[in-house]
């Protein structure tokens, strides 16, 4: 999984070179209280709430990573001017390709069973879908992005089926504007 997880540039784009077919599926947009240790990331307030967006990666077909993304309520649309309107359209447009965007350190954890975001995992593939294994640990990254005053925190769940896409050709290398 280290290969995934230490990817330096967008991983929508690694992703779309390693499939036939790649989407971004929006599972919910909204404002939603933050979890802790997102907070703690963002420098907020335990409890506070957040523009909080969940999409599923997949690759032809098959769910491959969870993304959520958490944006601060004092956030306004200078600082992230496309987030509102991304719909199925993926972050990277405005995270790598936009030059005001400064990247933080990527950090690295084990989601063990029980933690919050990996119960949100579970609902959006549904208790029966692939790579759904109560008692497994899931990898997942995250990092904090700046742009203007505006703070974006990302993280990224890689689910098992992530490590199939390692041994497919490229297929389908196109200018790609996903994360």
């Amino acid at each position: 999984m280290r290969a995934w997880l230490a990817t330096p540039g967008s991983l929508t784009a690694r992703l779309v070179a390693h499939s036939r077919q790649f989407r971004v599926q929006k599972l919910r947009q909204a404002i939603a209280p933050c979890l802790a240790d997102e907070a703690a990331a963002l420098g907020l307030a335990r409890g506070r709430r957040v523009h909080a967006r969940e999409v599923l990666l997949r690759c032809d077909g098959r769910p491959v990573v969870y993304g959520h993304t958490v944006v601060p309520l004092t956030a306004n649309a200078s600082d992230w001017p496309l987030f509102s309107a991304l719909g199925e359209r993926s972050l990277g447009s405005t995270l790598f390709y936009d030059p005001l965007v400064r990247r933080g350190q990527l950090e690295f954890a084990r989601i063990r069973p029980g933690h919050p975001l990996l119960a949100r995992v579970h609902a959006a593939l549904g208790e029966d879908g692939p790579g759904i294994d109560a008692g497994a640990i899931h990898y997942a990254r995250r990092c904090v992005y700046r742009r203007r005053q505006g703070l974006l925190l990302v993280t990224e769940v890689f689910l098992p089926e992530v490590l199939d896409l390692t041994n497919k050709p490229v297929a389908n290398i196109k200018d790609c504007d996903t994360k």
